[in-house]
């Protein structure tokens, strides 16, 4: 490890454990992130997945680090616009009607978490997050050797029409609480800053603050080979039960084997809640289905990530191709995907980019863990030794470096960096 590496973790306190003291399950980017403050802390990981290190939904998504997007996803202009969306089956939010049933007691959590008062602090507490966000990925950026993979061109929001452009002001003013930096543009300042637009566009909002990566699978596993390089271990495993007690953790596995850890993590995103029921934690974790096409990198010359909210997607240009791809479809973890949706996306974005190259993509969906209130788990399950770290719905990537921070202090017993209590399991 090089040298300014082990002055930093100079302040960690050392691991209470054995070898093999903690265990995580899920190697997604919460996951790995979590890998590697604990290695850096002196804690000996391992990390399980079915699949592979940033193998499934993290591999897949818009690649920002969006440390603007404040606003709950029940906030009210979504309620205001959820019939007309929900009429439109390709539209940006979307449910499959044979699901609607098992949802309806999520729809209305979700509903409630749109009122001033669960707005408010849904809001503030998204806000703190977002303020330990940034500078964490920061610095795990430059500890781990992967600052250049970081791209701060900002980001554009494109307005379709003045009805458009005035509905997002009160969202704007929102952050204007949080010293958010932005600015509304037009005419030519909107067209130096992303040419080729269709006219139809005519206002738009530069957030010189947003960044992203030039490929979330790429960074994730530049992270996961920093984290190895200090202890941490990977196990191609599915893990289906869990139990707990004062003396540890036992794992269980798809294949009949078992695993003992002095404390577990469980990251496992969308498939996070099926573990916490087995220790008597109800979480309503839904599934925020999302879809992309990733076209050839000389698909269009697009200078920097492309936010269309009236539509519900985004357009980002990586190292790896030129991602077109966002909305929600709410169809739980066993329903095929529609990739229409894509599709469907993907025709909007070549109205909106006249010239844009369609052929050649590669479409994927990816599921994103969800909870009502727009707020990730992170906190103690009810059970002894077990710690919980997921549920960020779209923001994973970009709050995986302030959860692991968070999961780090608790695991250490220090005062966490912020006030972890609208994250608890048990607020439910």
């Amino acid at each position: 490890m090089p040298p300014h590496h082990l002055a930093q973790l100079g302040s960690f306190p050392a691991s209470k454990y054995g070898a093999g003291d903690v265990a995580i399950v899920g190697a997604g980017i919460v996951g790995i992130c979590a890998a590697a403050l604990l290695s850096e802390a002196g804690y000996s990981v391992t990390v399980y997945d079915r699949t592979g290190v940033c193998e499934a939904t993290s591999s897949g998504n818009a690649s920002a680090f969006a440390f603007s997007d404040v606003l709950p996803l029940a906030h009210k202009g979504m309620m205001k616009n959820l019939p007309r969306w929900l009429a439109d089956p390709l539209g940006p939010l979307s449910i499959r009607p044979s699901y609607l049933p098992k949802l309806l007691p999520w729809l209305w959590r979700f509903w409630r978490a749109s009122s001033p008062r669960h707005f408010e602090a849904s809001l503030a507490a998204q806000a703190a997050m977002m303020k330990l966000a940034e500078p964490e990925w920061m610095e795990l950026l430059d500890r781990s050797g992967t600052r250049h993979m970081l791209r701060e061109d900002g980001s554009l929001e494109l307005y379709g029409s003045e009805a458009e452009f005035l509905a997002s002001l009160p969202g704007w003013q929102a952050r204007d609480r949080y010293a958010i930096p932005y600015r509304h543009i037009e005419g030519e300042e909107l067209a130096a800053l992303q040419p080729g637009l269709s006219s139809q566009f005519h206002k738009a909002t530069f957030l010189p603050g947003w960044k992203t990566s030039i490929d979330p699978k790429l960074l994730g596993k530049a992270v996961w080979a920093y984290a190895e390089t200090i202890g941490a271990r990977f196990k191609r495993a599915e893990v289906t039960g869990v139990e707990a007690s004062q003396n540890g953790v036992t794992l269980r596995f798809a294949d009949g084997a078992t695993a003992r850890a002095g404390k577990v993590l469980i990251a496992a995103g969308a498939w996070s809640h099926r573990l916490a029921a087995q220790l008597g934690d109800r979480i309503p974790l839904e599934t925020e289905r999302g879809y992309n096409t990733t076209l050839p990198v000389d698909a269009f010359n697009v200078k920097r990530q492309l936010v269309f909210p009236g539509h519900g997607f985004v357009i980002t240009p990586l190292s790896t191709g030129l991602r077109v791809g966002g909305a929600v479809e709410l169809a739980g973890l066993e329903l095929p995907p529609n990739y229409a949706r894509s599709k469907a996306m993907l025709e909007k974005a070549k109205r909106f980019l006249p010239g844009l190259k369609t052929e050649g993509g590669r479409e994927w969906m990816g599921y994103r863990p969800s909870l009502p209130d727009s707020l990730p788990v992170i906190g103690r399950s009810r059970a002894p030794n077990v710690l919980y770290a997921f549920g960020h719905g779209h923001l994973g990537k970009t709050q995986a470096a302030a959860t692991a921070r968070l999961i780090r202090n608790l695991f250490s017993g220090e005062a966490p960096a912020i006030d972890i209590s609208p994250f608890s399991p048990q607020r439910f």
